[in-house]
């Protein structure tokens, strides 16, 4: 871990200003990453929220409350004593297995950043530490902000649903720190997630001497796959998806236990709620067979109506910044700015790194983007902190008045 650079000038909070500060960015990715932290694994996450609660409290100035529920570790800084008007929200955990690593090991060859994690979204927690490390040099009173890193995100969140919604309740504002869509782009809108396990009960039977007697869970989940994917409504934005599926033990053998997985992807809540009615209606069609269904919406959708004035906000500031106003986009992949959007707190998402390749062997990070992405959040920040000085000049958001001088 490194101190960030000492600078005696006024803290300059355009891209410029934290130019210097990319050193001291890819060095803090660099400890994130080397760090696996794959969701299942609570000791791996354990050991990842060790570094992110060291690098949290050199630039927060403060240590974390350390929240672990059901095991999983979640870090809180609440700065200041006052109400809560702005939630920066981040999560540490990845979806690579420990010793992936080993295959894609942190690297940063001609500005692209790789390594495990690196895009979504260890970048993000470095851009919201220095972003915010570099408003409390400037002076400026962060009370009312809070940082929130989960530590299992990539799962649906099952232990920091409560603890995100409990935290965005009072804000103005939910600034996610999540990977931005292609080309730098924020993402105004997230379908919601509904995840389903459908298991269904059979009757053994010899598959040469008796099939007869068998109950077959495999003709079974076969009905049921189908019945299950004319759910989607593609006019709608909705997909239904089944994924993982499994049946029976042994060749010889009329199986007598199955299960399916089904990912549901949907815009409005109305539709999550149709698909929801749909797969609590099936109804076995192999006489014998008995269904089980577990899960059921696990994210509301976070609709543009929830983005749209923080994303007019992200427009004007990256204007005064002298950065490219950033693209919106609506994508099918769900976040914890879900929770928050759902019920009812402005929430912009995707303000973390550019690059690409999220959960694929090509992830990456584009290192030159970094100092603007954390000027735009530490714009964003001050902007709804202090709205009253937030003016067309620029003032209000640190931009300096010259062109600023070298290191």
């Amino acid at each position: 871990m490194t101190d960030r650079p000492t600078d005696t000038r006024p803290a300059d909070l355009s891209p410029a200003g934290f130019q210097p500060l990319l050193p001291a960015m890819l060095t803090d990715l660099e400890e994130l990453v080397s760090c696996e932290t794959p969701s299942a694994d609570l000791t791996a996450v354990a050991a990842g929220a060790q570094r992110v609660a060291r690098l949290g409290a050199r630039d927060l100035g403060t240590e974390p409350e350390v929240l672990v529920h059901e095991g999983v570790p979640h870090l809180r800084w609440r700065l200041g004593t006052g109400p809560r008007r702005v939630l920066v929200l981040c999560h540490q955990d990845t979806v690579w297995p420990l010793g992936t690593l080993a295959e894609i090991p942190w690297s940063v060859t001609e500005g692209v950043v790789r390594g495990p994690g690196c895009f979504d979204m260890k970048a993000g927690i470095v851009l919201a530490f220095t972003a915010l490390s570099r408003l409390r040099a400037a002076g400026d009173d962060l009370d009312g902000v809070t940082v929130l890193v989960t530590g299992d995100e990539e799962i649906g969140s099952p232990t920091s649903a409560d603890l995100i919604r409990d935290e965005a309740r009072e804000c103005a504002a939910v600034f996610v720190l999540e990977a931005s869509a292609d080309g730098g782009a924020l993402k105004t809108g997230r379908k919601g997630a509904s995840m389903y396990d459908l298991l269904v009960t059979g009757r053994a039977a010899h598959a040469g001497l008796e099939p007869e007697k068998g109950v077959s869970t495999t003709i079974e989940l076969a009905h049921q796959v189908l019945a299950i994917a004319d759910l989607a409504d593609p006019a709608q934005g909705t997909t239904v998806t089944p994924t993982v599926l499994a049946s029976g033990t042994t060749t010889n053998t009329v199986p007598a236990a199955g299960r399916l997985s089904i990912d549901v992807r949907a815009l409005t809540a109305a539709e999550q709620e149709r698909v929801d009615a749909g797969m609590r209606a099936l109804a076995p069609q192999v006489p014998g067979a008995v269904l089980e269904l577990r899960g059921g919406i696990n994210r509301p959708p976070l609709e543009v109506a929830s983005s749209a004035g923080l994303f007019a906000l992200a427009q004007q500031v990256s204007t005064q910044l002298g950065l490219p106003a950033p693209a919106a986009v609506t994508v099918g992949g769900a976040s914890d700015g879900n929770f928050t959007a759902g019920i009812g707190v402005p929430t912009l998402d995707g303000l973390g790194a550019v690059g690409g390749g999220a959960h694929a062997a090509g992830e990456h990070v584009l290192a030159a983007e970094l100092p603007g992405r954390a000027a735009l959040v530490a714009g964003l920040v001050r902007a709804v902190l202090a709205p009253s000085t937030h003016g067309q000049d620029g003032g209000g958001l640190g931009v300096p008045d010259e062109e600023p001088g070298g290191e």
